[in-house]
């Protein structure tokens, strides 16, 4: 092989790991303005709002199909191997959680366009609460992510804990409106999905933290990550597409 035929392949595998990093910034924008939206939708109430959403996810859909046929190219053609291998691999993985997030928003949009047809739940604040420290975890891995920042991916993880201990509290107190009047459950009920999807998308901010170490340091986290004890009540919830 000459110099300059491999300075060629070079220069064809440099910008396919720079393509790989600006798809995946991509499907990170995307899926925090869907859940943005998402949420918002739930708090304002606005039905067209959340019906709109629902379109927009098939456009994270296929920007994690991109992305995974780009990594597939590249471990068959490259043969990545240390650094570059964790690269490409952890692309893959944190793909995978952004679409899975993509599809949590939009079953939040599906809940907030039936809840808009409603009357008024009796409090959507604690669920609002929830909504933002689930909004800031996923903006705070994906800069992470962006920037190689290990410090602030190891407080999302470690912010876990946080997650389920709100979910277990919004559980509760949805529990209890629905107790004190059977006018309440169907609201109640959807809001109770929404929660457990925002849990959900906890739990992939949390993964990609995990991947992005991996990818630095080849290591995972040493302890397990922190869990709320209370956090795992049982909600049947449909798998999102």
């Amino acid at each position: 092989m000459t110099q300059e035929h491999h300075e060629h392949i070079s220069s064809v595998y440099d910008s396919e790991l720079e393509k790989l990093g600006k798809l995946l910034a991509q499907m990170g924008g995307l899926a925090e303005t869907q859940l943005d939206a998402a949420m918002d939708a739930v708090v304002r109430r606005d039905g067209e709002a959340a019906l709109a959403i629902k379109d927009k996810d098939r456009d994270i859909d296929a920007l994690e199909k991109e992305t995974e046929a780009l990594v597939l190219r590249m471990l068959a053609l490259r043969q990545p191997v240390a650094n570059d291998l964790r690269l490409v691999v952890s692309t893959l993985k944190t793909a995978s959680d952004l679409e899975r997030v993509g599809d949590y928003a939009k079953n939040i949009a599906k809940r907030a366009s039936v809840l808009a047809q409603l009357p008024a739940a009796p409090s959507t604040a604690v669920i609002g609460r929830l909504g933002r420290l689930v909004q800031q975890l996923l903006k705070d891995v994906l800069d992470a992510y962006l920037q190689r920042d290990m410090a602030k991916a190891t407080a999302v993880w470690e912010a876990d804990a946080e997650v389920d201990a709100l979910y277990t509290a919004v559980f509760r107190e949805l529990l209890t409106y629905m107790m004190e009047d059977a006018r309440n459950i169907t609201a109640c009920t959807h809001l109770l999905f929404i929660a457990k999807n925002l849990e959900r998308i906890g739990d992939h901010s949390t993964n990609i933290a995990e991947t992005l170490r991996f990818m630095i340091s080849g290591q995972p986290f040493e302890e397990r990550r922190p869990k709320d004890d209370a956090s795992n009540y049982a909600i049947v919830e449909p798998k999102g597409g």
